[in-house]
């Protein structure tokens, strides 16, 4: 398997001139090309990609200046509004849609003269854990072709571990970029809420997207936040970030860790448990380790399948066949448009969304489901909230398993939405959180997740970067 450098190193030769950026992502393109059996990739870039590569090998050779990511080809999860290719979120509503303009995360990546080459698999609007609710196909596992890469960005983390470019976005509404990170063998990043814009990319639940960066290394995950953080115009609810690199991580090594007593319950994988103890037990030689319990921590998952679904259903009313994507031609009445376009368009899970959302906030059921799950989500803030009062760290198991077999839970939503127990309060509660690979069971990834409290993105990485040297070591 090809394998790339770091993004500074790879960016640094392009600046320098001892790299071409047309080859990095001519590179990038066979790698993708090469790799087409685990249906990562939706759609590429080529000529758009290209095109981009050949100006910023211009401005090298007249001596201009170019950004600090000039070359370095990157993948987009295909929930991404971008140039040179459709926009689909894997669902067949959306398809032959060009987007008018690019995603804030997007604009500021290429404005550092990263170049987007393809267009990577989820499942289909987000809605999913394997990547098996896409409406095109189900990425496959790298390290093992029977087996999901996971969701609901598994084709980014598909993408980054196999090399088909340095690093991918991805969005992480309920784990979606760490579970398949942790599936896959990659570090993947879930900033505090509001520190990257939003805008630009289809929205799934307003109050928990988040996006964030899939890549090799914490220190390239650390850059790529650095040039996506900060305040958007175009998104009202994203925060300042902080001044300070986030790749510039902090000295202290007087950190608290907390070890999550309801991580390591019934349900998970006795080999991970082991694994993920094992970690931790390492760094009691450098930091305090004590255990902490979030008692409303076993109430996360059903909070998340209220609040998530409603604010599916109110975002997905905008498919309407009407004003872009799929539209049925056979419609006798406006009315025939709507049902007609949706029924077609919309994939088994997005329509179990969009009735699950619409029931629980419909009226008389409001006050039971709705309103009940949000009082819950507010106790769990206050439970975190007090944790980090007395730890700086949380951490746990990313997912329950290892990477399951394709098929084998997509006809039992229920035991699908299981996959997400470990992940989703971070989202609920707005905090960052970063899964990083820390070995394997069965030979497959095991990704140890690390929370810290709200805007504390860059004690994170860092935090995670000391813990990624420390399994390099071994």
């Amino acid at each position: 398997m090809s394998t790339w450098q770091s993004i500074f190193e790879i960016a640094e030769k392009v600046q320098s001139g001892q790299e071409s950026a047309v080859k990095l992502v001519e590179k990038s393109l066979s790698l993708i090309n090469d790799n087409k059996k685990y249906c990562a990739i939706i759609s590429t870039a080529q000529e758009r990609a290209i095109e981009r590569a050949k100006i910023i090998d211009q401005k090298i050779k007249k001596g201009e200046q170019v950004g600090r990511l000039a070359g370095v080809p990157f993948i987009a999860k295909d929930n991404f509004l971008t140039f040179g290719t459709e926009t689909t979120a894997a669902s067949n509503i959306l398809r032959g849609f060009h987007a008018p303009y690019q995603a804030t995360a997007i604009e500021k990546l290429e404005a550092e003269g990263a170049i987007c080459v393809a267009k990577a698999n989820l499942d289909a609007f987000a809605h999913g854990s394997s990547t098996e609710n896409s409406d095109f196909f189900t990425t496959l596992n790298p390290h093992d072709e029977n087996r999901v890469a996971g969701g609901s960005s598994g084709g980014s983390a598909a993408a980054v571990a196999l090399a088909m470019a340095p690093f991918a976005l991805g969005t992480d509404t309920g784990g979606s970029i760490r579970q398949p990170a942790a599936f896959c063998g990659v570090v993947g990043l879930k900033p505090t809420y509001g520190l990257v814009s939003r805008s630009g990319v289809i929205a799934m639940a307003s109050s928990t997207d988040v996006i964030g960066p899939i890549t090799r290394n914490v220190d390239d995950a650390a850059l790529v936040l650095d040039v996506i953080a900060g305040k958007d115009r175009l998104d009202g609810t994203t925060i300042d970030r902080d001044h300070t690199p986030y790749s510039e991580y902090p000295s202290d090594d007087t950190y608290k860790i907390g070890v999550v007593k309801e991580y390591f319950g019934e349900g998970l994988n006795p080999n991970i448990k082991k694994l993920i103890q094992k970690q931790i037990n390492a760094l009691e030689h450098d930091y305090e380790i004590v255990p902490v319990s979030l008692p409303s921590l076993s109430l996360a998952l059903a909070v998340y399948y209220v609040v998530m679904p409603a604010e599916v259903s109110s975002n997905l009313s905008r498919y309407d066949g009407q004003r872009f994507g799929y539209s049925t031609k056979s419609a006798k009445s406006l009315e025939d448009s709507y049902t007609q376009s949706r029924s077609a368009g919309f994939g088994k899970e997005a329509k179990r969304r969009i009735m699950m959302g619409t029931f629980v906030s419909s009226t008389g059921y409001y006050d039971a489901y709705y309103k009940r799950a949000q009082i819950v989500r507010t106790k769990l803030i206050k439970e975190f909230d007090e944790a980090f009062k007395k730890v700086d760290f949380l951490v746990g198991p990313t997912t329950p398993s290892i990477a399951f077999e394709v098929g084998k839970k997509i006809n039992d939503p229920l035991e699908m939405y299981l996959n997400d127990v470990m992940t989703v309060a971070a989202n609920l509660v707005g905090v960052p959180a970063i899964s990083i690979p820390v070995g394997f069971v069965d030979e497959l990834p095991v990704g140890l997740q690390i929370m810290a409290a709200q805007g504390k993105d860059r004690a994170l990485l860092g935090m995670a970067h000391r813990i990624e040297r420390k399994v390099a070591a071994k």
